[in-house]
């Protein structure tokens, strides 16, 4: 899941027109964190989701919905997988 947040953040910063440099500037994050983030390496807080979102122009809740929208089907763990 955190390689689809990274892909669909890189399409939003290419569609507003952003380096990595301008997005972590204008999020107030490092550069090389939006770079860990759009390579799957990183996931966000709900904190940082709300801080990119500002310069993609966006609110936080529809860049959650195009995360949900690309992941497969079937590739999330079902909730009784997750309880501990």
């Amino acid at each position: 899941m955190a390689y689809t947040f990274g892909r669909v953040l890189r399409r939003l910063r290419k569609q507003a027109g952003l380096t990595q440099e301008q997005l972590g500037f204008e999020a107030e994050v490092e550069r090389n964190y939006i770079s860990m983030l759009e390579r799957g390496k990183r996931q966000p807080t709900l904190t940082t989701l709300v801080m990119l979102s500002r310069p993609l122009k966006c609110k936080a809740s529809h860049l959650v919905a195009l995360v949900e929208a690309a992941i497969e089907p079937g590739s999330l763990p079902r909730a009784s997988e997750t309880e501990h």
